[in-house]
């Protein structure tokens, strides 16, 4: 029986990511307003396949929020060094490989942002504890890089908190311009304001205990006590 259990277990997690991979591809056909329909008919399956390993829309917003959210961090650490790139390079880095998986799925991120989906459930508060999950992770993960344990992880964790609001507000604007007018911030320019806000919060976190940082250094040196 135990056998028989892991193995239906493991059958409906490879039917729903097959699901999520067919959502992100009728998201980028036919917008954030997509229906559970068209995600179905695009997995090549009837929508009472959908509502059986998907609970309801809420379901299938959480596990596509979920995709997200794994991507941007393998595609984010993936991309930089935490021993040798400066504090400034890992920033903009981070940046950049964020903005590169927003112009390759926009309406994925604009059905986060605005989706009728969420309207069917409090997703705020979804989103805020998914969000609240990779700020510890992060946090945690920054401390350990210092090793006279002189980070506070409560601090940093809320830092980084307000730098997903910041960056969320920031990619709505930004992808609002660009269904607006054809003339819209560049996306290089707009990593550089990504950058700086980044920048700027975690500079001021920094100060309120105590700490300057050191942009031009590796990440575990950057930190000092004024």
């Amino acid at each position: 029986m135990d056998a028989r259990t892991e193995r239906w277990r493991e059958h409906r997690l490879k039917v729903r990511d097959e699901f999520v991979d067919a959502a992100f591809r009728a998201l980028d056909t036919f917008g954030p307003e997509v229906s559970m329909g068209d995600i179905a008919k695009e997995a090549g399956a009837a929508k009472p396949k959908l509502y059986r390993h998907f609970e309801d829309k809420t379901d299938l917003y959480n596990a596509i929020a979920d995709r997200v959210r794994d991507i941007l961090w393998e595609r984010i650490t993936a991309g930089i060094d935490l021993t040798n790139d400066t504090a400034g390079d890992l920033v903009r880095r981070g940046a950049t490989e964020y903005m590169l998986v927003v112009t390759e799925h926009p309406n994925v991120f604009r059905f986060m942002l605005h989706g009728h989906f969420a309207q069917h459930a409090d997703e705020s508060g979804r989103a805020l504890q998914s969000a609240r999950r990779s700020a510890r992770r992060a946090a945690e993960m920054i401390a350990g890089l210092v090793e006279d344990g002189s980070i506070d992880v409560d601090s940093v964790e809320l830092v980084n908190y307000s730098i997903f609001g910041a960056v969320a507000s920031a990619t709505d604007w930004w992808l609002g311009a660009n269904r607006l007018r054809a003339d819209t911030m560049p996306i290089e320019k707009f990593v550089a304001y990504l950058a700086e806000m980044i920048s700027a919060l975690a500079q001021s976190n920094a100060r309120l205990n105590g700490i300057s940082i050191d942009a031009d250094r590796p990440l575990h040196l950057a930190f000092e006590n004024d």
